[in-house]
């Protein structure tokens, strides 16, 4: 690979800390570059010849400084990142630095304001990092125990506590959901099933009746509009994107099967076996840790000026009535606190990547569904043009599978994005975890860049190893 400059305005350098602790620090300025000799490996890194390919994505290839030597293990170092705004810290694992440059590439040449990162790597952390701004108005850095709202990324952590089920023989997702929710078996959905909804095939897309937000975030009245409605389209002839209606059914088939709010099972059978800081209905005691979105242009309202009010995509992405923009009442600690569980879940970065890894390989000992039921989960389903959002889609049962992602993802992943850039997904093959939350929401029709970027970034570093 042909050798390029550092880029403009950054120097790289090493400081040593203690055993096999490193600190990466990138600062503006003049560009220097020095070699650091590893005590506990006993190599040297030579800094002072980066590389970096003709793409958006920069990041260094230094020989040697991605070898493991004679150690057995990946060594942690910490970094620390200076930016114009703030700084980018945390953890790296050697190997997979680029990865952190190509997160502080964001904040440079992509308007990132707040944002982190984290990657497992065969069960393991291999990357955790923060940096930027969780709340513009105050100024505050994001640091290490913020947590953000991630929209849809919440389908995947609700689509596992839907497996567990089934796994546990608790749910069979071929039985109509009326077997389970008897209320739910009317209007032309008797024959609707959990594999429906999961495959986004329901045809319950939006939302019927004329609720408040109040009976929203209540979850009574709002699941009872939806066991009163008639289907939008006839079930299991096509697929549209169920945006919030998704993790209402679902929430409610686990509260009629469990007899637990799906936020207290989620927090009980997922997040508390593995330790995750991730919530579906955010304690009062964290609304101090939860970074201010930063909002979109326009966003599901220029959806509506665009199609119509009625138009059954302005009613999904804004549903229910017309209640649900991309805009600040995602910052108020009652939708917060409220249990949305396709599209309100928060946590941070380090808690979805160990998830994910906890899906495809043992985490401290806990892994959360046995092979067998993964591979069912993993199966395509659907693929093709969807009826709500027109671009191409493929799901399996809950998780979205290639290309609905992000490019360059390993072709066997699973997982789920979250509007405005948040991206959560495994890739089995590559034994890889992977999450990135964001407060400043982008939309971008060929993918956002900064997701684009550190994925990129990823798969180079799994393959120099």
């Amino acid at each position: 690979m042909q050798a390029s400059p550092i880029p403009t305005g950054y120097q790289l350098t090493w400081r040593s800390c203690f055993f096999d602790v490193l600190t990466l620090v990138v600062k503006w300025g003049g560009c220097e570059a020095k070699s650091h000799r590893d005590s506990a490996c006993g190599y040297t890194a030579d800094l002072s010849r980066p590389c970096f390919p003709p793409s958006s994505l920069w990041h260094c290839a230094w020989d040697g400084a991605f070898q493991l030597a004679n150690c057995g293990d990946l060594i942690l170092k910490t970094i620390a990142i200076q930016l114009e705004r703030g700084v980018v810290e945390g953890r790296v694992a050697t190997g997979f630095e680029p990865v952190a440059l190509a997160f502080a590439d964001n904040f440079t040449n992509h308007q990132e304001v707040g944002a982190a990162c984290a990657l497992y790597y065969r069960g393991h952390p291999v990357v955790d990092i923060w940096g930027g701004l969780a709340d513009v108005g105050s100024g505050s850095a994001w640091q290490e125990d913020t947590i953000c709202l991630v929209f849809s990324a919440a389908k995947g952590p609700t689509a596992t506590c839907i497996h567990q089920l089934a796994e546990a023989g608790r749910l069979d997702i071929d039985l109509p959901i009326a077997h389970y929710w008897p209320e739910f078996g009317c209007n032309g959905k008797e024959s609707i099933t959990t594999r429906l909804v999961l495959t986004h095939s329901a045809g319950l897309a939006a939302v019927d009746g004329d609720l408040t937000l109040e009976q929203v975030l209540a979850w009574e009245p709002v699941v009872a509009a939806i066991a009163a409605q008639a289907p939008n389209w006839e079930p299991g002839t096509q697929h549209g994107y169920h945006a919030r209606s998704f993790g209402w059914i679902l929430g409610e088939l686990i509260r009629r099967i469990t007899g637990e709010s799906p936020g207290a099972y989620l927090a009980r059978h997922i997040a508390a076996p593995l330790g995750l800081r991730y919530w579906v209905g955010l304690p009062e005691s964290e609304l101090a840790c939860c970074a201010t979105l930063v909002q979109p242009e326009g966003g599901s309202d220029a959806v509506a000026e665009l199609l119509g009010a009625d138009s059954l995509t302005a009613r999904v992405m804004s549903g229910p009535s017309g209640l649900f923009g991309y805009n600040a009442m995602w910052n108020r600690p009652d939708v917060l606190a409220a249990e949305m569980p396709s599209s309100n879940g928060v946590g941070d970065a380090r808690s979805l990547a160990r998830l994910y890894s906890g899906l495809i390989a043992e985490v401290d000992g806990v892994r959360l569904l046995g092979q067998e039921q993964l591979a069912k989960a993993c199966e395509q389903q659907v693929r093709g043009a969807d009826a709500v959002i027109f671009h191409e889609t493929c799901f399996g049962l809950g998780y979205g599978l290639q290309p609905t992602l992000a490019p360059g993802a390993g072709p066997n992943s699973f997982g789920h994005p979250g509007a405005g850039g948040a991206l959560a997904f495994a890739d089995p093959d590559a034994q890889l975890g992977f999450a990135y939350v964001m407060n400043a929401m982008h939309f971008n029709a060929e993918g956002d860049p900064r997701t684009i970027g550190l994925v990129r970034a990823a798969y180079e570093c799994l393959e120099a190893i």
